[in-house]
């Protein structure tokens, strides 16, 4: 493929990160530099030669910098074909000279809208025009030019030209050119998703009129759910994960690890979470993480196998000995101590993941395909606090059982409907999740607490939505639990209330429901 060579570029960053050393770099291969505004006085102010905008188009920056690349002398520098006699005529009587590079990256945009109580008219300042414009007029004409929108690409782009000679390869020029329009797209995205959510008199809407999404591909995966189907991983999951060892992550173990971080961050305590197929084999809490492991891993032990473990602590050498115990798929922890690392690389294939920082902050839409479409909801992060719970029976529930009910509740919201968790103040004690009938998944968190020798005597018992009619109370009774949570809303609550009270079961509405699909 063609090498091109660099002899004049075009500096323009809202983002001047890497900048000054990477037009230091240009200048040894005698590249001359074209900048404007802000850009141009970080530059000379670093002692770099460059030549201001305006000298190049014979029009000053106006409208408070809205137009100072919206030029044809700009333009044409950028979209001109280097071989086509045509052009090269054009540009000679036109006094217009070829610009090889373009170095842009866009007005932050996207930044400007996540700060809280933003306006409408703050926002619209950070959209660029000239920026996307030239970004896409060079990518276009990739053939015969670098476009560089991203202060990560620096590096390779001074490398390449170091062993070339000053040049760049299209094979290069393609790659950076690809990344312009995806760039591109997702900030049109961003924009139009922001004042999509803007309705009459300017109210926002939590769910916009028009969505749009556009992602990177992160890396191709073996395969998705089974081996028979493809997957790839799209946008910035790594951002909020780093793997320290291991093979890579399967579309499984991605599904699960946000599924266990999720859960995992519902706990202000040292706490450990084992998943399996999003839904929790055991959660538990204690003063020191493997007194929390060992209590997660008590509920169901055989489950436990194979399993992603994440916890909201750094993983310490007691806890990473009793986790290597058993096969463990995935453990991620807030960090990892030198010698539990090292301890656990031993197993080659497990994979290690720090948590770079919480998922709690997002506040993403929830996404589900659907055939001709897509459905799209805000995330459930609601979860009740002790004083907005109602107690609907005769006997109140002791501290005790209070806090095993906020245990079970935080967990429940995590399990796939029908959900029943049985609980104590620290741990879970048997785990009932997806099964058709309420009464049904009560069944199985019992059997599964009897399979571990739990004791279910006094615990508390925590339901995702509320009971149709008493019979699944009824089994929860039964077993020993003492006390039960639950939105209530059926319009046979006053039956399952009876049947509470007749057992001296003491029960709390919260008005929230958990489904999880």
């Amino acid at each position: 493929m063609n090498s091109l060579k660099i002899k004049r570029a075009l500096i323009s960053v809202s983002n001047k990160t890497g900048i000054v050393e990477f037009a230091k770099q240009l200048q040894h291969f005698d590249v001359e530099i074209i900048s404007t505004g802000g850009t141009l006085n970080t530059l000379k102010s670093a002692g770099i030669k460059a030549v201001s905008i305006s000298d190049i188009t014979g029009f000053p920056e106006i409208l408070d910098g809205r137009v100072k690349t919206l030029h044809p002398k700009i333009h044409a520098g950028l979209l001109a074909v280097t071989d086509n006699p045509n052009h090269q005529r054009q540009l000679k009587e036109l006094d217009i000279t070829p610009i090889d590079m373009v170095v842009v990256n866009l007005y932050p945009f996207e930044e400007t809208i996540s700060k809280k109580d933003i306006i409408l008219d703050e926002a619209i300042e950070q959209i660029d025009i000239g920026g996307p414009s030239m970004l896409r007029a060079a990518a276009k004409n990739y053939k015969y030019k670098v476009v560089i929108s991203n202060p990560e690409q620096y590096q390779n782009i001074i490398t390449e030209m170091e062993t070339s000679q000053g040049t760049v390869s299209e094979e290069t020029r393609f790659h950076l050119a690809k990344e312009v329009f995806l760039h591109t797209a997702k900030y049109d995205a961003a924009i139009s998703n922001y004042l999509s959510k803007i309705g009459k008199a300017g109210i926002h809407q939590t769910l916009a009129d028009v969505f749009s999404i556009t992602l990177p591909k992160v890396e191709e995966l073996r395969y998705g759910e089974n081996p028979h189907q493809n997957a790839a991983l799209y946008g910035d999951f790594f951002k909020f994960f780093e793997k320290l060892h291991g093979k890579e992550l399967s579309y499984n173990n991605i599904v699960d690890v946000e599924a266990a971080i999720e859960m995992v961050e519902e706990f202000d305590e040292p706490t450990v979470v084992i998943i399996k197929h999003t839904n929790p084999c055991g959660v538990g809490s204690g003063k020191t993480l493997v007194d929390a492991y060992e209590k997660a891993f008590a509920t169901d032990t055989k489950s436990a196998f194979g399993g992603i473990i994440a916890m909201n602590r750094g993983l310490d050498m007691e806890t990473a000995k009793s986790i290597n115990k058993i096969f463990t798929e995935v453990i991620i922890a807030l960090s990892f101590d030198n010698d539990a690392l090292e301890y656990l690389k031993k197993k080659k294939d497990r994979r290690l993941i720090r948590q770079i920082q919480p998922l709690k902050l997002r506040h993403d839409l929830i996404i589900k395909h659907i055939v001709g479409g897509v459905l799209i909801q805000s995330p459930d992060d609601v979860l009740m606090k002790p004083e907005q719970m109602k107690v609907v029976t005769k006997r109140a529930p002791t501290n005790t059982e209070q806090a095993a009910m906020l245990f079970g509740w935080k967990v429940a919201k995590h399990v796939k409907s029908n959900a029943i968790v049985y609980t104590r103040s620290d741990r879970t004690i048997g785990v009932g999740a997806g099964q058709m009938s309420r009464f049904d998944s009560s069944r199985i968190a019992v059997m599964k607490a009897q399979e571990a020798g739990l004791d279910l005597k006094g615990t508390a018992v925590a339901s995702d939505a509320f009971f149709p009619f008493a019979d699944g109370l009824l089994e929860a009774v039964k077993a020993g639990a003492t006390a039960v949570i639950q939105p209530g809303g059926s319009v046979r609550d006053a039956e399952v209330i009876k049947a509470a009270d007749d057992n001296n079961i003491a029960m709390i509405f919260t008005g929230v429901r958990h489904f999880k699909h």
